[in-house]
């Protein structure tokens, strides 16, 4: 069965993967801006609370 925490850990991994080139290829000041932006986006402000609600809906929904 797909939970929750096995998606977030494979995001997880992504999202340090695409911190890691940014840090990289970005001075740091930008890349300090674009780390707000994308955790915001992708972490527990966006994407993570998104899935979180999508799961909890279809807990829901599978009990009624």
């Amino acid at each position: 069965m797909v939970t929750l925490p096995i998606i977030l850990e494979v995001i997880n991994t992504r999202k340090h993967r695409v911190l890691m080139v940014a840090q990289a290829a970005l001075p740091e000041h930008q890349y300090r801006a674009f780390k707000t932006l994308f955790l915001d986006e992708f972490g527990q402000k966006g994407l993570e609370t998104e899935l979180a609600r999508i799961f909890t809906e279809d807990r829901q929904q599978g009990k009624g």
